[in-house]
């Protein structure tokens, strides 16, 4: 996949997100994650997992954008490909926590919702010196 990132030569303070050309993302047809420096660069690296309704042919496309760039601001890239650098998201409570949930009956539950109100209003608390 060709990279499409370009650098911003456009120095100041911007008004808003639009004001930066399309070359500047990671993501140029939805506009995500710019890459103007070398923070933004990293910060796209740890959160290239969590960008949404993105097909993998973006996601490569990103991953390319993102190595050209970090090579230009001198940040370095261990991850080969954007496989890498992508985990699934995850969607609600994990398996585990299901199955531990469906073990407890109704009852137990709701006593152990009731224990973690209880404990966050007495953290609260100052506790008095006798």
């Amino acid at each position: 996949m060709r990279a499409t990132w370009k650098p911003h030569e456009k120095h100041g303070k911007l008004s808003a997100q639009s004001d930066l050309p399309d070359s500047v993302f990671a993501f140029p047809k939805q506009r995500k994650e710019p890459l103007t420096d070398a923070s933004h660069v990293r910060n796209a690296i740890a959160r290239f997992d969590q960008v949404k309704d993105v097909s993998d042919g973006e996601r490569a496309q990103a991953f390319a954008n993102i190595k050209k760039a970090a090579k230009y601001y001198g940040v370095e890239v261990s991850e080969k490909t954007w496989h890498d650098l992508a985990a699934p998201p995850r969607k609600g409570p994990s398996k585990r926590a299901r199955r531990g949930a469906a073990k407890r009956s109704p009852s137990a539950r709701s006593a152990s919702a009731r224990k973690g109100a209880a404990r966050k209003r007495t953290a609260g608390r100052k506790r008095r010196k006798s």
